[in-house]
C-alpha cells in the first residue's frame, strides 16, 4: 500500500490574501460604524439629512458636510483623523476590491502568460486607484 504526501499547509499569497479579504471585510466594517458614531457624537443627529451622514460614513470629506447645518466645519470635521481614516478606508476598499478581481481572474483565466499579464495591470489599477484616492483626500 503506498503512502500519500498531504500537502503541508503553509503561508503563501494565497492564503495571506484570502486571511487579508476577511479581515479588510470586517475592517471597513468598523470603519463605517466608527464613522457614523464619530458623526452622531459630533452633532450630526441635529446637523445633518441621512444622505449627508451616509456620503460621511463611507467617505469622511469634510466637503460633505458643507451643506449641512454645522456652523463650522473646520472645528471637528476637517482635520488629519479624518484623513487617516479616509485613507484607511480607500486602501481596505480598493485592496479588497483588486484581490477580488485576482480571484476572479484566476478562476476563468487558464493561460499562465494572461494571468501574469492581467496582474500586472490590476496592480497598476491598484496603485492608480490609491494615488488618486490619496490625491483627493489631501486635495479637498
Amino acid at each position: 500500500m503506498m503512502m500519500r504526501k498531504v500537502p503541508q499547509p503553509g503561508w503563501n499569497l494565497e492564503y495571506l490574501m484570502f486571511v487579508f479579504t476577511r479581515l479588510s471585510g470586517l475592517a471597513m466594517f468598523i470603519l463605517a460604524i466608527v464613522g457614523v458614531a464619530m458623526a452622531l457624537i459630533m452633532g450630526a443627529r441635529t446637523q445633518m439629512d441621512l444622505g449627508t451622514l451616509m456620503r460621511w460614513t463611507f467617505f469622511q470629506n469634510p466637503n460633505h458636510v458643507l451643506d449641512s447645518n454645522i456652523p463650522d466645519v473646520t472645528a471637528g470635521w476637517a482635520n488629519g483623523f479624518w484623513q487617516i481614516m479616509e485613507m484607511l478606508v480607500i486602501f481596505l476598499a480598493a485592496t479588497h476590491g483588486f484581490n477580488g478581481l485576482r480571484v476572479i481572474l484566476d478562476d476563468y483565466i487558464h493561460s499562465i502568460f494572461w494571468q501574469y499579464f492581467l496582474r500586472v495591470i490590476l496592480f497598476i489599477l491598484w496603485v492608480f486607484a490609491i494615488i488618486l484616492g490619496i490625491y483627493v483626500i489631501l486635495g479637498s
